[in-house]
């Protein structure tokens, strides 16, 4: 037997050890989330996790790279989309990585004093090894949990898109889309996409666009109006434009904004009593 597969039996003799002396070291006072829980549940969980990666770390004096690494994925993937651990400040996550190769080492130098005819050069390289492997992984992860966070915070943020910019029926083909809040080049194209998708789903004649509770009117933001204005003409759908606040009237003035093309009126009740008058 090699000297890195009488490492490799003696590491897998001790994987519950390490998991064990990891959670009793773990200072709960001076960190957050899944690390500081009191749930039997969680801890469980956590404690499975943290074994989880010692079976498959130790492999690593054992396995080729590509193997390694491959059969790490799974587990990587696990971490770095856990709720728990997205609940976890990064940096906390990323301290307990560097506690475990702390383990690790001090490990080996243990391994080192009781073993027979083993070179203190062998022992530096597993050091080595594990020094390594660790960057791998905690790069891999970190990727990985940054990845996920942003598709979380996309989906989000398409959730609030939706449900800020609806086409609610009010009648037979008379619809409003209320817009609330700023609009910037995302959340406008969002807008002028979403809106007639849904006018067409709807078969809305008659849309009452209301901007009363658009804090600020830009040349961006007028020009995304008149294009979807002019887009829902094409359609055979015919748009008043709403809830232009005196302050807004008075900076499309200065900015060189001109309404004078669009259907407009100064409230919401007056567009919804003039919309059901005329059909």
């Amino acid at each position: 037997m090699t000297p890195n597969q009488e490492l490799y039996e003696y590491l897998q003799k001790h994987t519950w050890d390490l998991t064990e002396e990891w959670y009793a070291a773990l200072d709960k006072e001076a960190t957050s989330g899944v690390y500081a829980s009191n749930d039997a549940t969680v801890i469980e969980t956590i404690k499975q996790q943290n074994h989880g990666f010692h079976e498959r770390f130790c492999k690593v004096f054992v396995e080729d790279e590509a193997t390694f690494l491959k059969e790490f994925e799974a587990w990587v993937l696990e971490i770095a989309r856990d709720p728990e651990h997205l609940n976890t400040p990064l940096h906390h996550i990323l301290q307990e990585f560097f506690n475990t190769q702390q383990q690790y080492i001090h490990l080996l130098y243990r391994y080192e004093r009781q073993a027979n005819n083993l070179s203190h050069d062998t022992v530096q390289e597993w050091i080595a090894t594990v020094i390594k492997t660790f960057s791998r992984l905690m790069t891999w992860f970190t990727e990985e949990h940054h990845n996920y966070s942003l598709s979380k915070l996309r989906a989000q943020q398409e959730m609030i898109n939706e449900l800020s910019t609806p086409v609610i029926s009010l009648s037979r083909g008379v619809a409003l889309l209320p817009l609330v809040g700023d609009i910037d080049t995302n959340r406008a194209k969002y807008i002028f996409e979403n809106a007639l998708t849904q006018c067409t789903q709807k078969r809305v004649e008659s849309l009452l666009i209301d901007i009363s509770g658009v804090a600020i009117i830009d040349t961006m933001v007028a020009q995304q109006i008149f294009q979807l204005i002019e887009a829902l003409r094409l359609l055979g759908v015919k748009s008043t434009l709403s809830g232009i606040r005196p302050e807004i009237a008075q900076t499309a003035v200065q900015l060189g904004i001109s309404f004078q093309d669009v259907n407009t009126i100064s409230t919401i009740e007056r567009a919804v009593q003039r919309l059901f008058t005329e059909k």
